[in-house]
């Protein structure tokens, strides 16, 4: 099987492998000695775009933010990959730069290029919308950052599709720079995507898309299943979710990507992957991996083409 081909991100000058590598495990679930494991292992197998957050892990008790764009960065300066890699990161959420105000902005920008140890950040989004700022203000300021050189590429993550057709033009009227990527949550059985304007307002603009919850939480790598004694997966958190996969038609869900995994001698995991891969406007998913052996189950997507008639298998089931 061949590898998929590199995608350009919307109009900009960066072009990556269709394969974005979640970071929010690193510092968190994946510690500095597995996180650098899975950054080696996505690189030698062909992946080139890591994706992660001013406030991964803040969450974590110990934790105060920035966790993963400091191994990440740390990464980087260890194996002296910067010029192989694409880097995406994004403000709103670290709780010392919290919000899209002009100013929080260019500070956590500013904060986020020290922890990764570069001079750029190739794309960087606006994480969540902050409806107590002014859009004119936070667009300017996301574009004085690529006038500056500290940002490549402009994106924007959990917004509504009438927020991001503002946001363009309030751009394209104050000669601003535009966005260029979406990060919504979409995979193959949550599909909201498809019919809340989200990938209408992608195609019309050019938005190159970069789904998160790529793998439903897990759920579409097959892992969460029902026990012999057809009860639902275990008890905790990640199991629960999928149990309620389950109850939504998930069990023929996985009995059709069960059956085109076979036929592609693939992990479920790819095939989700790949079928989300080769939907309109997505350049590629984001799906993250605490062990190597989980990583392979990703990087194994890019040698995964599916044909029409397995697309609409899995889109109708």
């Amino acid at each position: 099987m061949t590898a998929a081909p590199r995608t350009r991100i919307g109009s900009s000058a960066l072009e990556i492998a269709p394969l974005a590598l979640g970071g929010n495990v690193f510092g968190w679930t994946a510690d500095r000695e597995a996180s650098f494991a899975v950054l080696d292992g996505f690189l030698a197998g062909g992946g080139d775009f890591i994706d992660t957050a001013d406030g991964y892990s803040h969450w974590a008790p110990g934790n105060s933010g920035g966790e993963s764009e400091t191994l990440i960065g740390e990464w980087i300066a260890v194996r002296g990959a910067r010029e192989s890699v694409t880097i995406a990161t994004k403000v709103s959420t670290h709780p010392e730069f919290f919000g899209l105000a002009a100013e929080n902005v260019r500070r956590a920008a500013d904060a986020s290029l020290a922890r990764l140890g570069t001079d750029r950040i190739d794309l960087y989004y606006a994480h969540f919308d902050d409806a107590k700022v002014p859009l004119e203000e936070t667009a300017a300021a996301f574009s004085a950052l690529v006038d500056a050189g500290k940002v490549r590429a402009i994106g924007v993550s959990n917004y509504a599709p009438e927020r991001i057709a503002e946001w363009l033009r309030i751009a394209r009227e104050g000669g601003l720079h535009l966005p260029v990527a979406l990060q919504p949550e979409y995979n193959l059985v949550e599909r909201a995507f498809e019919t809340n304007g989200l990938r209408a307002v992608a195609e019309q603009e050019g938005l190159s898309v970069f789904p998160y919850y790529s793998l439903a939480r897990g759920f579409l790598s097959g892992k969460y299943r029902e026990v012999a004694d057809g009860s639902a997966p275990g008890a905790s958190p990640r199991a629960g979710e999928a149990a309620a996969y389950l109850e939504r038609n998930g069990r023929a869900v996985l009995a059709v990507l069960d059956e085109i995994a076979a036929a592609h001698s693939a992990p479920v995991a790819a095939v989700s992957l790949a079928w989300l891969r080769q939907q309109p406007t997505v350049a590629a998913p984001i799906a993250s991996a605490r062990t190597e052996e989980q990583l392979a189950e990703l990087l194994a997507s890019l040698r995964v083409e599916l044909s029409a008639e397995e697309l609409a298998a899995l889109g109708a089931v």
